[in-house]
């Protein structure tokens, strides 16, 4: 964990997503840092956090990811947390909410999706063919994987060091542990939790995002009750990497309002 700006501030925890940690998230850190507390962390198995405490059991569903946002809500006795949470962990944000909703005063979903996978009228963005043949190709190679997927999944080919920069990112994390997270989050079905939110929720989508198209955001903004979506002058799946300012300002504003 990582706690920096006003101590005596609003909470704000962000949460990165499948192949990433915290410093995913230091270009947005020094304008949210002189207006709130923030709170960053990397779940166990990503990043600098002790991979000894990783299991298969634990983390082979959100769930468990979940728990690691209440832990340290707990830990650190936090109340009203703004949760912010990029990709999968927009879904491992409404969980927590849903277990302990009295420590969550808003979330904010950053190209946030409940299901990768097609399924009648939703459009996730995938059939169950291409993610059957994308967890195969991560499972038989996956820093190949990675240099091959990293700059799709950022898009913004025009700035290929950001593209280097989510590839690097991938490569760092065991192979073994990047296996069950992409199945935690690729076959994962949170739809239902949706309607389960009951705080303050913003949903950000991007103009063009391959991993998270922008049905996806109409369809959590609809399923969440008073939510409200902004779309941001942005392509890619990693906004607060390729697109910071736009990002930072749309999180401050609603952050902002009473």
């Amino acid at each position: 964990m990582t706690i920096t700006g006003k101590a005596d501030g609003p909470v704000v925890m962000l949460a990165h997503g499948f192949g990433c940690d915290q410093n995913m998230w230091r270009l947005m850190v020094p304008a949210l840092a002189s207006r709130f507390r923030v709170v960053l962390f990397d779940y166990v198995g990503s990043g600098a956090s002790d991979v000894s405490a990783w299991s298969p059991e634990r983390y082979g569903s959100l769930d468990g990811y979940a728990q690691d946002v209440l832990d340290i809500c707990r830990e650190l006795d936090l109340r009203d947390v703004a949760f912010v949470g990029h990709s999968v962990s927009a879904m491992t944000g409404v969980l927590a909410a849903a277990q302990e909703p009295e420590r969550f005063a808003k979330l904010v979903l950053l190209v946030p999706s409940p299901r990768y996978i097609d399924d009648g009228d939703y459009r996730g963005g995938f059939s169950a063919a291409d993610i059957e043949e994308l967890l195969e190709s991560l499972d038989s190679n996956y820093l190949g994987w990675s240099a091959q997927m990293a700059p799709v999944i950022m898009g913004n080919a025009d700035r290929p060091e950001l593209g280097e920069e989510l590839t690097n990112s991938f490569c760092r994390t065991d192979p073994d542990i990047a296996q069950v997270f992409a199945r935690a989050t690729f076959l994962s079905d949170s739809r239902r939790d949706l309607a389960s939110v009951t705080v303050p929720t913003l949903v950000l989508d991007c103009t063009e995002d391959v991993i998270a198209p922008r049905e996806v955001g109409a369809y959590v903004h609809a399923a969440i009750p008073g939510s409200r979506l902004v779309t941001l002058d942005a392509t890619g799946h990693c906004p607060q990497l390729s697109a910071p300012e736009a990002t930072t300002e749309a999180v401050i504003g609603f952050l902002a309002q009473r």
